[in-house]
């Protein structure tokens, strides 16, 4: 069944689920920007991420403003290299945005993991997996009590996260001997490895 809900979600404009994606996006327009669901809408997503069916796991659909760092141009007193209009990058990105602010809005619980549900013209939503490392189910969890320990607290906003490492350079990319984006090649010469 995953496979197919996987398959759905690998093109969201298709016809399927084109008028699904637009009543959904006019509903959720309507809702705060931090919102309690009961069940994730990419299921397979989810649990591929680490989400499971049980007391201490909570999900939360944020949504975050999309777009660039756009900025005005200064029309007076200062030389084109000074406008502060070019080669100006966020140090994060919009994913790794809104797994903070969650983290932030629910401070008794740590940011497992989220993905991507949908954007429109002004808006980016990704809901957010949490987990709560005080409850006796997630202590008792194998898989998921190794957030109990201390050294966890606050993953999103030191960049722990699946989003936050990808930002940070430290995801591999596709094929068995490839190459970390960070630390450069360089760098790896001049430690003589």
């Amino acid at each position: 069944m995953y496979h197919y809900v996987g398959e759905a979600w690998k093109d969201p404009s298709s016809d399927d689920m084109k008028a699904v994606m637009w009543q959904r996006l006019v509903d959720w327009r309507k809702e705060g920007s931090f919102v309690r669901v009961d069940k994730p809408t990419r299921l397979d997503r989810a649990r591929a991420l680490g989400y499971r069916a049980k007391q201490g796991i909570v999900v939360v659909r944020a949504r975050v403003r999309k777009g660039g760092l756009r900025k005005h141009r200064i029309r007076k007193g200062r030389r084109p290299k000074r406008k502060g209009i070019l080669k100006i990058t966020m140090k994060k990105n919009i994913q790794r945005i809104a797994e903070e602010r969650t983290s932030k809005r629910y401070p008794n619980l740590e940011v497992l993991a989220s993905y991507w549900v949908g954007e429109d013209g002004k808006h980016k939503w990704y809901e957010v997996i949490l987990v709560d490392p005080n409850h006796p189910v997630i202590k008792a969890d194998p898989k998921l009590n190794w957030m109990c320990t201390g050294k966890h607290f606050h993953r999103a906003e030191r960049g722990l996260t699946p989003a936050g490492k990808k930002g940070r350079g430290l995801v591999r990319t596709r094929g068995r001997g490839a190459e970390k984006v960070r630390p450069s090649l360089k760098s790896q010469n001049r430690k003589g490895t």
